[in-house]
């Protein structure tokens, strides 16, 4: 069914510049639904004609038709292109603020400009990069079947299902990337959804990979010690070296150490300190009595000033690559990340015989199911060190 389409130009008398001038105002009405814009041209009030919508001088008259041609083609565009149209997708086309445009990768990189800009004032790039690189990965599948980009119109349930395909087989890409790929092609289409550009998701039935079981990665006791007995010459370096064996020996999380302050540190009746802090992941309050390390780290920096945190950390995205060329400089085998501390608490503090219950609260976790995944690596690990003692033996014998 086609939409009903009316265009009306009016001004506001009660609005008039200082050089007697005042602005002509567009209503755009489709389906009922109104919106206004302003048309960038002026006239004085005595020139207008109301009746007929028109400026009496014809140079400025001329300006005016040329804008209501503008609209009424852009109208027969939208309409020809995506099949819907509504008077605020015209509106937002007509003055160039329109963030979905009618293609998919167009609107992707609308969005990631916006996240760009965005990243910028919060001063954390994770989700912008993460964005970046769905967004190549769609360009690349869309490029592999032969097209440039894909109208919002044409997109259908098969894209989806072929997208993750295409990641599986010619990528060979784990579940968990490729459901932050599908995030991203589902984030551009539901706000195209929002703008009226499309009346529904196509992609609602596509369902997302199952995701494998979550495996936390530690670092050894061992490799941990080795960490401990190596300062690095470059003070960057040694910050993030203190701060990973604190994570290691207290489980807070990057984010929580940046915003630890000296209101969160206090004493026992014994004269044992510990960390009061509530994590800023669950919301729930950890408590950690300090290992010895720990302390002597600890008073290496701010204890005294509440205005400002224990240690001058930056975002975490700063440091992504001061972690690794630790782990470079450590000869470790794996690359090293910063979440590798939170998760080696967990395990060493299961390994020290340390109940459930008490890690739970140090590491300050929602659901206790979540401190049981590092019993079970423990296990594990237990398991697979007897299966080398039984085969060392079976040597040993022969």
């Amino acid at each position: 069914m086609r939409s009903t389409f009316r265009i009306l130009f009016y001004i506001n008398k009660n609005k008039v510049k200082a050089d007697g001038t005042t602005a002509i105002l567009c209503r755009i009405s489709i389906d009922g639904k109104q919106t206004v814009l302003t048309t960038g041209i002026y006239c004085k009030p005595d020139e207008w004609n109301a009746q007929k919508g028109i400026i009496r001088t014809d140079r400025e008259n001329n300006k005016l038709i040329a804008f209501r041609q503008r609209l009424e083609e852009t109208y027969r565009h939208i309409l020809k292109e995506q099949g819907v149209i509504s008077s605020e997708l015209l509106k937002n086309t007509i003055t160039g603020v329109n963030s979905v445009p009618a293609y998919l990768l167009e609107a992707g990189k609308v969005e990631l400009e916006r996240l760009r800009v965005r990243s910028i004032e919060i001063n954390s790039t994770s989700t912008y990069r993460q964005s970046k690189l769905s967004q190549l990965n769609l360009q690349e599948f869309l490029y592999d079947r032969g097209i440039k980009d894909i109208a919002f119109a044409d997109i259908h349930e098969e894209l989806g299902e072929s997208f993750k395909i295409y990641l599986k087989t010619v990528h060979n890409r784990k579940p968990g990337y490729i459901n932050k790929c599908l995030t991203w092609l589902n984030r551009l289409i539901y706000i195209a959804v929002d703008q009226e550009v499309l009346r529904s998701n196509p992609l609602e039935e596509v369902s997302y990979e199952k995701k494998e079981p979550a495996r936390h990665r530690y670092i050894s006791k061992s490799d941990l010690k080795r960490i401990m007995e190596t300062p690095m010459s470059d003070p960057r370096l040694e910050l993030v070296r203190r701060v990973f064996i604190f994570s290691s020996l207290t489980g807070l999380a990057y984010v929580d150490m940046q915003r630890l302050y000296p209101k969160h540190i206090g004493k026992t009746s014994e004269g044992r300190l510990y960390i009061r802090k509530q994590r800023v992941k669950t919301k729930v309050e950890a408590f950690i009595p300090l290992h010895p390390i720990a302390g002597q780290i600890l008073f290496l920096y701010n204890t005294t000033d509440e205005n400002k945190p224990v240690f001058p950390l930056p975002v975490r995205d700063k440091i992504w690559y001061d972690i690794n060329q630790i782990g470079v400089a450590m000869g470790l085998k794996e690359n090293l990340s910063y979440h590798q501390s939170r998760h080696s608490f967990g395990t060493l503090a299961i390994s020290a015989g340390l109940s459930i219950e008490s890690i739970a609260r140090m590491m300050g976790h929602a659901n206790i199911s979540t401190t049981q995944g590092y019993a079970q690596i423990t296990e594990q690990k237990i398991s697979q060190d007897m299966d080398k003692l039984i085969e060392r033996r079976k040597i040993i014998y022969k």
